[in-house]
């Protein structure tokens, strides 16, 4: 699959995060279905937009990353959900482990760790 054919749903409760991991997606190669602000959203959007991948933080209003990934599991096992969060928090990565995350991308990352975690996001490795 080329990159321009992987569809990204970023997930963030900041608008200039989202800005900017829209920016640094598009120059990497990646399509962005969308974005959310929070969790209900994200849902909304991975039910109707189908993302290859989702970036997802883990702190939102409304509903955490951790209960949108559930979510999104539940409708399709097949999700491929990164959760990008700040937190050091042991307990934190492994709650999205536990929920079904494929991996945890800690912020702040440079764009060659976006690319590396939607890849072994989409090949499981």
């Amino acid at each position: 699959m080329a990159l321009q054919d992987i569809k990204v749903l970023i997930v963030d409760d900041e608008i200039f995060f989202r800005h900017v991991l829209r920016d640094m997606l598009g120059k990497i190669g990646f399509t962005v279905a969308g974005d959310a602000s929070d969790g209900d959203d994200a849902v909304e959007q991975f039910r109707t937009l189908r993302p290859h991948v989702v970036l997802m933080d883990i702190y939102m209003i409304n509903m955490s990353g951790i209960e949108a990934t559930k979510k999104m599991l539940a409708l399709d096992p097949n999700a491929k959900v990164v959760i990008c969060s700040a937190s050091d928090a042991d307990y934190d990565a492994q709650a999205a482990l536990d929920a079904g995350a494929k991996l945890i991308l800690k912020k702040p990352f440079v764009p060659r760790e976006v690319y590396e975690a939607v890849r072994k996001a989409l090949t499981g490795k």
